[in-house]
């Protein structure tokens, strides 16, 4: 299997890291930010893509549009333009829109003129008119909607699918989903490959989160399959958080190294068979049951090393060392491993040098005990006492 990790081994000798990848959170691209009022101020030039659609662009994408018969996954926020009623929100609903360009709900035709006219990553305003929107009649079940009401999207084109026949992913085979997901991840390690980082993160995330491979889907797979869509979703975990990392989004990395032990069977025996009672994933429950068996393959290995990787930059050093010991029991041999530890000992060192210094500045060296005064009168008694014991002494061997 080709990864991204093996660009990354290419560059072992810049970057030590780069030959263990990682694995982790369902979605890396957060809610934008919104305006409870309604659909948030743009000033960007205003480009008329049909009599009845105009559109503002908020963050330009990148890479090709969409063409017909595209499937196109979208998040969107949707406003009556005279009210600034919000009817629609996918973003709080946290399931994007998937769309397939020309075979779209007729109440959909303006907002899929619009995603035709973006670029995959692109968030843009999209004003519409009510003839290319929900009409005449309006729609008065769920969403609300008036009558003869324009309307303003705020959409983001998360990525896209080109296919000819316009197969949606529910039409589609588990191999066949798994194929796509596939090819999609080889596109995201070409542009990691180039650099790309935010594309390529886009990539990994339309296969392991949005569109092919998502919890929804990996809940129904069994046996062969479900090790088919592991061997395709896990590296692109991995592959995001080798991006954040690079990108200095450390939180983000380890959230994405926390899912590499997501999808953890639970195999009971009844009297017939062995069956699979239930899914968990294991990061929820790993502090708790320890029993839980660890899937012990390289993914791990990479997984704990990225995560701890994030949590020395964190300056969560202790919890980053326990990660390197986890990993180095499964691979001792690694250098990389080995390096991580040898700096954090270093860093352990560097820090116990800095406390003694300022220990010893702020405290300063121990002064010397101050003489005590001397008493006079006792130093005469002594003196007599001594004087009269001498008398003695010699009276004594006088006598003798």
């Amino acid at each position: 299997m080709v990864e991204v990790e093996e660009h990354q081994r290419a560059h072992s000798d810049q970057d030590g890291e780069d030959d263990i990848v990682a694995e982790g959170a369902s979605v890396v691209r957060g809610e934008p930010p919104q305006d409870e009022t309604g659909p948030p101020k743009v000033d960007s030039e205003v480009e008329v893509l049909h009599e009845k659609v105009r559109k503002q662009i908020i963050k330009d994408g990148h890479g090709q549009k969409p063409s017909k018969y595209s499937t196109c996954f979208v998040h969107y926020r949707a406003w009556t333009k005279s009210t600034l009623h919000k009817f629609e929100d996918t973003w709080h609903e946290q399931q994007p829109l998937e769309l397939v360009i020309g075979k779209e709900k007729t109440e959909m035709t303006g907002l899929a003129v619009g995603i035709s006219c973006m670029k995959a990553g692109e968030r843009a305003l999209l004003h519409v008119g009510w003839e290319l929107g929900y009409g005449k009649e309006g729609n008065f079940s769920f969403p609300n909607v008036a009558p003869m009401a324009d309307i303003v999207y705020e959409v983001e084109l998360i990525g896209f699918d080109e296919t000819k026949e316009g197969k949606a992913r529910g039409d589609m085979t588990v191999e066949e989903r798994i194929s796509s997901a596939d090819r999609r991840k080889m596109d995201g390690n070409a542009l990691f490959t180039e650099e790309k980082l935010e594309a390529a993160m886009q990539q990994y995330e339309m296969v392991a989160a949005i569109a092919y491979l998502g919890d929804d889907f990996m809940f129904q797979l069994f046996g062969k399959y479900r090790d088919m869509a592991l061997a395709v979703k896990n590296p692109c975990h991995l592959n995001m958080a080798a991006c954040l990392i690079r990108l200095k989004r450390y939180d983000e990395a380890i959230a994405q190294c926390g899912i590499v032990w997501d999808l953890t069977k639970i195999l009971v025996e009844d009297e017939s068979n062995v069956g699979c009672v239930c899914i968990l994933q294991a990061e929820m429950v790993v502090n708790n049951c320890c029993e839980l068996v660890l899937v012990e393959d390289e993914n791990n290995v990479k997984a704990l090393f990225r995560r701890g990787k994030a949590r020395a930059e964190l300056g969560q050093v202790d919890a980053a060392r326990e990660d390197f010991l986890k990993a180095r029991k499964y691979a001792p041999e690694d250098k990389a491993i080995a390096k991580e530890l040898r700096l954090l000992a270093e860093h352990d060192k560097a820090v116990y040098q800095k406390q003694k210094e300022l220990y010893k500045g702020l405290f300063g060296k121990s002064p010397d005990p101050k003489p005590k005064p001397k008493n006079w009168l006792i130093l005469i008694w002594q003196w007599l006492l001594s004087i009269f014991y001498s008398l003695f002494k010699q009276k004594r061997q006088k006598d003798d």
